[in-house]
This record gives structure tokens, sequence and C-alpha cells, in this order.
């Protein structure tokens, strides 16, 4: 399975949502090489790794929050 073509996509998923333990493998998997590049992006502009990890849970919350929020309303 090709995870990245390069130039930033996600590839769409093979498994089901219903199948949670395979679909979330699958989604990490596609997930950690943009994550690597936005983490080694920005600790070479100067940023703390941890910090910028932890930004970015922050931020992940904060979207998912948003969007519970939006479908409630």
């Amino acid at each position: 399975m090709d995870m990245m073509s390069g130039d930033g996509s996600v590839p769409a998923p093979t498994h089901p949502a219903s199948e949670f333990l395979a679909y979330e493998a699958e989604c990490r998997s596609a997930l950690k090489p943009l994550l690597t590049r936005l983490l080694d992006t920005a600790e070479s502009a100067g940023w703390n790794r941890r910090t910028v990890a932890s930004t970015l849970m922050f931020l992940a919350a904060q979207q998912v929050s948003a969007a519970e929020t939006s479908a409630r309303g």
C-alpha cells in the first residue's frame, strides 16, 4: 500500500471504520509521515519539538471539540 504520494496527500482508508483496530492503525500509518515532516520542519525553524507536539495535540482536540459543538447546534 502506498502511504503517501509525496505531495502531502493522505490516502483513503481501505478498512471500514467498523473495523476499528485496523482502521485506526491504517490512519496512524497514513498520518505518521506527515506529522514527522511537520515536526521536523517546525524544529528546523527553531521550535522545540516537544512544544510543537503538545501544541498539535491541543489544536487537534480543539478541532474535535469545535466539530462536536457545530454538529449539536
